[in-house]
């Protein structure tokens, strides 16, 4: 994304118009839907302001993910009631059709065996209970394939 793009992002999820920004601002609304649009960049002090306003960091607004905020926000709003209710692998397979098929192919209890193990080891070895052992490995694991792409 830009700048432009970031900006009427992050004024769209904090539910405010170009008019209000203006205002806040004491700025006019033009000045926000060229900031908007690329036309101009607003100074370090404006967009400190815009910061503010948005309840971002500087560097959250320059870099303001719009999906990524959409997922976090998801997450912090997702409870284990929820997550009972999603069938995980079907809703990934649609991307990563391989996860529809594995099962038929691979020896899933011999994986399963050793994948047991290593969550009793963590539980064991750092008093972890049982959710944040599978977190851990789960998150070993996406690291050691993203080192290694």
């Amino acid at each position: 994304m830009n700048l432009g793009n970031n900006l009427f992002e992050a004024r769209k999820k904090s539910g405010l118009s170009q008019d209000k920004v203006a205002e806040k601002l004491g700025i006019t609304r033009q000045t926000i839907s060229k900031w908007e649009t690329n036309e101009t960049t607003p100074d370090i002090y404006q967009a400190k302001k815009l910061a503010k306003l948005y309840n971002l960091s500087l560097d959250e607004l320059i870099e303001f993910d719009c999906d990524l905020k959409k997922i976090e926000e998801v997450i912090k709003n997702t409870n284990e009631e929820k997550e009972a209710k999603i069938d995980w692998t079907n809703a990934w397979s649609k991307k990563y059709p391989v996860l529809a098929t594995y099962q038929n192919r691979v020896d899933i209890s011999r994986y399963a065996k050793e994948i047991r193990k290593l969550l009793n080891e963590l539980s064991s070895n750092y008093n972890y209970n049982t959710l944040d052992s599978m977190l851990v490995l789960k998150d070993i694991l996406y690291h050691e394939w993203k080192d290694k792409k």
